[in-house]
């Protein structure tokens, strides 16, 4: 009897409430509905864009990652939801949506009789169109005052809304347990398929989910999971939607699994760098929460510059020579497209969820002799050419008077040549005494202005040693400062992400692709053309690749702890660095060698360059014009250049001499009217000047601390 007045009590009085309350309060509901969606008392109730996950495309279209924060979310029309998966969900949760208006008073009435049964809350009253209201304005708290407010604003909402657009925005908006948003990506996550492909099973699980997704996770809460989909197919049963043998086969198939864990993958470092630049563009936002939301929540198209090619080639060239040392050494590798600045391929380090550093784009190290090509550019700016000559034995003492000892003292490493070189000699053997007289005579500031010209953006300080990469450079900028090269000149920014399209198809973000001319196109293919010695002859021959003319240069710092192979064909520029992840550490006894540029970095670079310029046509550099000459930068035009003149590249001017020259002088190059004649600056101009006796200090040793400038 208890039971039996509780009954009637609790209708009453919530009756009474509720026409109560849709009255009293429809006027503020609805001013905080409008308010709270950015409308003004009296607009129709609109709903904010649900949040949705951006996808993330490679260069062919293959779907590299997907961004999303909580909500992993694929918003899909209502006709792309077939009509056995919505009626899953209707059965499930309003079965009469299609015939009550906002509020199922019949609805209310059953769940209260179940819940005064029961003496707790154990069933739902409220429609698909009030619970739309609840997940989307409101929150779950289970308060009078909140029900009230559902109940009004669902009236409102479905009078400026059809019943098939609310269906459409509550299936989308529907919260399935393990971040999944919305039946397609409920779909997705459970069963590895899109909504369209469900079957009826599977539908049935999805729909079971939306009353509890947490309580009743197929993954983490099994019992409870079968226990709710086998309610949602007796109660399809009753209503008339199932048979009894379906209902027998529904019942006895299994749940779904967790899927396997993703592989780790290479490209994990380059889909960071993507969402890293998206994050920095101002274009997707004017602040940093602006970006976020739209990075994350805005359900963009991200097409990026990844070839899922090249970049399976760069990680295996990778695994395939660098020895296995434990983690000790690793290798990372970036490649250029020079005529669009686009980067193909990354390889930033083995294991990114362990080791997400990347050394490809964050890990600034010394480049060695690798940074010689920039002062090579420089000679040229300034008027040398490539027969000029310098002396290149060693020992060197180089006058440098902003130095505490006044001089600098570099040391050849690999190069074997020594005494007066050609700058091409010098440059094929790397010869460091020789780029160290050359630096001496163009200026470290000019070398400085060149690299930062073709693309650099390390701070760097004009420096001596800068011609043998003594400051940290990132492999990203040696592969884009070289393929500045490769477009004869022309500099392009690198850059990861070709466009980004918003959810409607507009274009919010297109890659520039125009170059500018940094670099004269003359100077620019007499410095490849020296390159390309090094690859044919020199200390990068385990560089080459077959039918392709390939300039590059070889880089080793000091005590073999950075080992470089930066080089670039017209269609692809690569830098491969080699050395250890945690600091400077020698690399003299790995895989049985000591590493010089020209081992291990060389030899990947050959096999990735290899396999990635196989699937297009082969392109040949353009040679420089013979009829150019250097007039526009030194001294006599050579039509004007006599025996009698010649350029000493120490005094910077053409000085008049005697044919034959007199002791001292080597011939640099032949012209049509007679040869022309540099002279070496004796070595003693070079002798360290003796200093006062100093103070001695004591400073303590710093472990891994690297020493500039050795070059190799």
């Amino acid at each position: 009897m208890r039971v039996i007045v509780r009954f009637f009590v609790a209708i009453l009085i919530a009756g009474a409430g509720l026409a109560v309350g849709v009255v009293l309060l429809a006027g503020p509901v609805s001013r905080l509905a409008t308010s709270s969606t950015g409308g003004t008392e009296g607009d129709p109730l609109t709903f904010q864009p649900l949040a949705a996950r951006s996808v993330v495309y490679a260069r062919d279209g293959s779907v590299l990652a997907t961004f999303h924060e909580e909500e992993n979310r694929v918003p899909v029309p209502l006709d792309k939801v077939p009509a056995h998966v919505q009626r899953a969900v209707l059965d499930a949760e309003d079965d009469r949506y299609f015939e009550h208006g906002a509020i199922d008073l019949r609805a209310l009435t059953r769940a209260m009789v179940v819940n005064v049964e029961s003496g707790g809350i154990n069933e739902g009253g409220s429609t698909i169109t009030q619970q739309l209201i609840k997940i989307t304005l409101l929150n779950s708290k289970q308060k009078a005052s909140r029900k009230v407010k559902e109940a009004a604003l669902a009236i409102r909402l479905e009078s400026t809304m059809t019943k098939q657009q609310i269906l459409e925005r509550y299936l989308n908006a529907v919260y399935l347990g393990n971040h999944a948003y919305g039946l397609e990506a409920g779909a997705e996550t459970y069963f590895n398929k899109h909504v369209d492909e469900l079957d009826t099973g599977e539908a049935i699980l999805l729909a079971s989910l939306i009353r509890d997704p947490v309580g009743a996770d197929p993954w983490k809460e099994p019992d409870a999971a079968l226990r709710r989909r086998d309610a949602v197919i007796d109660r399809m049963y009753v209503l008339g939607h199932l048979s009894a043998e379906e209902v027998g086969g529904l019942k006895a198939r299994p749940l779904p699994t967790p899927p396997p864990a993703e592989p780790v993958r290479g490209s994990d470092y380059f889909t960071e760098r993507v969402k890293q630049a998206l994050l920095d563009d101002p274009r997707l936002g004017e602040t940093p929460r602006e970006r976020f939301e739209a990075v994350f929540k805005g359900g963009l198209t991200i097409r990026t510059t990844l070839d899922p090619y090249m970049q399976q080639q760069a990680e295996q060239a990778v695994t395939d020579i660098v020895p296995d040392t434990g983690g000790e050494f690793r290798a990372a590798l970036v490649s250029v497209e020079p005529t669009t600045g686009a980067v193909r391929a990354l390889v930033g380090g083995a294991d990114f969820p362990t080791a997400q550093f990347d050394l490809a784009t964050q890990g600034g190290r010394q480049p060695g002799s690798s940074f010689k090509v920039f002062t090579l550019m420089a000679a040229l700016e300034s008027g040398f050419t490539p027969n000029d000559t310098v002396l290149g034995s060693a020992p060197c003492a180089i006058p440098d008077p902003g130095s505490v000892e006044g001089a600098w003292m570099p040391d050849n490493v690999e190069g074997g040549a020594s005494g007066v070189l050609s700058i091409t000699d010098a440059t094929v053997s790397s010869v460091n005494c020789a780029y160290a007289r050359l630096v001496k005579m163009v200026g470290p500031d000019k070398v400085v202005d060149v690299a930062k010209r073709m693309g650099i953006t390390s701070p760097l300080e004009p420096y001596l040693s800068i011609t043998l990469g003594a400051q940290d450079v990132t492999p990203l900028d040696m592969a884009s400062a070289y393929g500045t090269l490769a477009a004869d000149g022309e500099r392009r920014a690198p850059h990861f992400v070709d466009q980004v399209d918003d959810r409607e198809g507009n274009v919010l973000v297109k890659a520039d692709t125009a170059g500018t001319r940094v670099l004269d196109a003359q100077l620019t293919r007499t410095a490849t053309q020296t390159l390309t010695q090094v690859v044919q002859r020199g200390t990068g021959r385990a560089a080459a690749v077959p039918d392709w003319t390939v300039a590059g240069k070889t880089g080793s710092s000091d005590l073999n702890q950075n080992a470089w192979f930066v080089g670039y064909t017209p269609t692809l520029s690569t830098a491969v660095w080699m050395g250890s992840p945690s600091g400077y550490v020698s690399m003299t006894n790995v895989g049985g060698i000591t590493v010089y540029g020209g081992t291990y970095p060389a030899r990947v670079f050959q096999q990735f360059m290899a396999a990635a310029l196989a699937t297009g046509p082969v392109v040949e550099f353009p040679p420089p014009d013979p009829s150019g000459g250097f007039s526009q930068y030194r001294g006599l035009p050579n039509e004007q250049r006599t025996p009698s003149t010649f350029y000493a590249p120490s005094r910077g001017a053409e000085i008049a001499v005697t044919d034959p020259p007199p002791p001292g002088f080597v011939e640099e190059s032949v012209f049509p009217d007679g040869p022309v004649y540099v002279i070496e600056d004796p070595v003693p101009s070079y002798e360290i000047p003796e200093l006062p006796p100093r103070p001695v200090f004591t400073i303590p040793e710093l472990p891994n601390r690297p020493r500039p400038g050795r070059g190799g």
